[in-house]
């Protein structure tokens, strides 16, 4: 990183080159004199441009991991702030829907094996809700859990791996609401790395993450490989 202080005296120095007499060096002094003013004033265009380089690379924040809706940053001068729809109160989710893929699902309640880990629907119907998360609608994130496959045939979410960004997601709660949520994400990520924190970790905004498996069948495990998570928001209710 080169200072002001040493690109004004790079600066001066060719200043005061160019104001020495040609008429006292003769011609080859002349072209020799011009070459090395021509070179320091290359490397002051050189150091400049560095300077401004690691003044660029250095100014974009990076997103963060926990809010996939935050992503994409902008300047706070130029950004126009969208309503943000209010959370919901706390109930209990009965029917799942997603018109895109032909889902329409009863929801069961999931709660932790013996293990510690989230419980999975005993059947390739219907999907189910964790019952240690909020809600859908409630600020944080709902997680809905189903099968992409059972005994051969598909599961309610055979088909989530094909669920296009900015999809539509409906979800009936008991007291007769209606969550309606927006596709933002849809990742896939290896059982053996899975994201916990992403998938379970606090939000400041209703979220909503849908959950089942993908990736190659492992005939040994009798599993597959990874975890396939759409990501929502909630964008209204009814």
């Amino acid at each position: 990183m080169v200072s002001a202080v040493e690109l004004r005296r790079l600066d001066v120095g060719i200043v005061t080159l160019l104001q020495v007499p040609v008429a006292r060096t003769g011609r080859r002094g002349r072209r020799q004199l011009l070459a090395l003013c021509a070179a320091l004033a290359a490397m002051s265009l050189l150091l400049i441009g560095c300077g401004g380089q690691e003044q660029l690379t250095g100014s974009a924040p990076a997103p963060t991991s926990q809010n996939p809706a935050a992503a994409a940053s902008t300047s706070s001068s130029s950004r126009i702030d969208i309503p943000k729809p209010a959370a919901l109160i706390k109930s209990t989710p009965t029917r799942i829907e997603i018109p895109s893929i032909g889902v329409d699902s009863t929801l069961m309640g999931l709660g932790l094996d013996q293990t510690g880990a989230m419980q999975v629907p005993p059947g390739g119907f219907p999907a189910g809700w964790y019952t240690g998360a909020p809600t859908p609608g409630e600020d944080g994130p709902a997680v809905i859990a189903g099968h992409v496959d059972w005994d051969g045939e598909p599961g309610v979410f055979f088909d989530l791996r094909n669920v296009d960004e900015g999809a539509a997601i409906s979800v009936t709660r008991q007291d007769g609401t209606v969550a309606q949520f927006e596709v933002i994400r849809v990742s896939a990520f290896a059982k053996a790395e899975f994201p916990t924190e992403l998938i379970y970790g606090s939000l400041d905004y209703p979220g909503l993450r849908l959950i089942t498996c993908g990736g190659s069948y492992n005939e040994g495990a009798d599993s597959y490989d990874d975890n396939i998570v759409a990501f929502a928001t909630l964008i209204g209710s009814d």
